[in-house]
């Protein structure tokens, strides 16, 4: 992977993991339109997940500096109360990246098919939420954080949008529009970092893997995802609050379809 391919698929990874367009998506469909599907895809893929992570707790550091405030009180509150929340929803994802880390990155190979279909899925579940877009909603609830965390760990598949499987899923099942993206945005925060850690460590256990991609490349990539991230995660906050999902429902359909016809013809 060069250092074009690696700053083009970090601002890709930046502006689609906060966009419900499926940042693993398009991540997979940019390593097959540069070239740059290699044996360490995934370990680029973790890195720049990390970059947004670090952009999202740019954007909510308020929100988790209370939370922290609240957890040190000792005492039942809201954070203790969000942070179980949290927890909760964790739970789905946590058992899929322990016992079935193998068969996810099988799923990383580039086939476009998978991803056209996968697109359309997020397209049609985006799609849905014109129908409660009106709705006030309400905080979220300990039952509505363990769906938001089933939604989350579908989103594993290429082409399901995380931000836009679990932000959906909270407007479906009848969560306020600011705290769905909120609650959306906070709790993949351990998940990401924790597997991020994890190949990390497997990277630099591996110095001829290391050769192959230069740290300067992958610093790149993680930085153009960073600064995209901090843009994105604002601009998503603000099109929730409007109820302009559909919009993206439109063009994950586009971008699904294309996929799907490029690889079959």
């Amino acid at each position: 992977m060069g250092l074009l391919e690696a700053i083009i698929l970090g601002i890709i990874q930046g502006l689609s993991e906060f966009l419900p367009v499926s940042s693993s998506g398009h991540l997979e469909i940019g390593a097959v339109l540069l070239n740059a599907h290699t044996a360490e895809s995934l370990l680029f893929s973790v890195l720049v997940h990390a970059a947004t992570a670090l952009s999202t707790i740019i954007v909510f550091r308020k929100d988790i500096a209370n939370i922290f405030k609240g957890i040190f009180t000792f005492q039942w509150n809201e954070s203790y109360d969000f942070t179980v929340k949290i927890v909760l929803s964790m739970i789905p994802i946590a058992i899929i990246g322990i016992f079935f880390e193998e068969q996810v990155e099988s799923f990383f190979t580039g086939n476009l098919i998978l991803v056209g279909s996968m697109l359309l899925v997020t397209a049609i579940l985006l799609a849905f939420t014109q129908v409660v877009r009106n709705k006030q909603g309400g905080p979220v609830k300990y039952w509505q954080a363990i769906i938001i965390g089933i939604a989350q760990s579908i989103a594993i598949l290429p082409g399901i949008s995380r931000s836009g499987a679990t932000i959906a899923t909270a407007l479906l099942i009848g969560v306020n529009k600011e705290k769905a993206a909120r609650f959306s945005f906070l709790m993949v925060l351990i998940p990401i970092l924790g597997a991020s850690l994890l190949k990390l460590l497997d990277y630099l256990e591996k110095p001829a893997v290391a050769h192959q991609t230069g740290g300067f490349v992958l610093f790149m990539g993680f930085l153009m995802a960073f600064l995209a991230g901090l843009f994105a995660c604002k601009a998503m906050i603000k099109i929730v609050k409007e109820g302009k999902l559909i919009y993206f429902a439109i063009y994950c359909a586009i971008v699904g379809s294309i996929a799907i016809i490029s690889q079959l013809i």
